[in-house]
């Protein structure tokens, strides 16, 4: 019944989209509050130059997921920033109200690693083949 409305291109740009609008705001966040998330991520262990790193990361994977490219990297590295989210800070406070909308958006980044961009992309509309980067 419901099969003539399928469309995994479709779904694919609603992950990207929902996962743009995050990490745009989040990296874009960092970016502008940069010496506070150096002071946070200090307090962690973490040297200074990982906060300019995960603030790139997050707005720059953010702006691939929302044009469709290079999305096999950028599901890759918001992935590795979610796992290491949750294993240094969310994880000891469970996963309500802890690390489940990390988690949620850690299975989103991978479901645009594994399955691609999909036909919706700036190439696609800019009337380019799309031959895909792959990794």
């Amino acid at each position: 019944m419901l099969t003539k409305w399928r469309n995994a291109d479709l779904g694919i740009l609603l992950v990207r989209l929902a996962l743009a609008v995050v990490f745009i705001a989040h990296g874009w966040d960092k970016f502008q509050n940069i010496s506070a998330v150096v002071g946070f991520f200090g307090g962690l262990g973490f040297p200074a130059f990982l906060a300019y790193l995960v603030a790139a990361v997050e707005l720059l994977g953010g702006l691939a997921m929302l044009l469709g490219v290079l999305v096999e990297w950028a599901g890759a590295l918001i992935a590795i920033v979610m796992l290491v989210a949750i294993w240094s800070v969310k994880f000891k406070m469970g996963f309500l109200g802890g690390y489940e909308l990390d988690f949620a958006l850690l299975l989103a980044a991978l479901s645009v690693f594994f399955s691609g961009a999909g036909r919706y992309t700036i190439r696609h509309f800019m009337g380019k083949s799309d031959s895909g980067m792959q990794m």
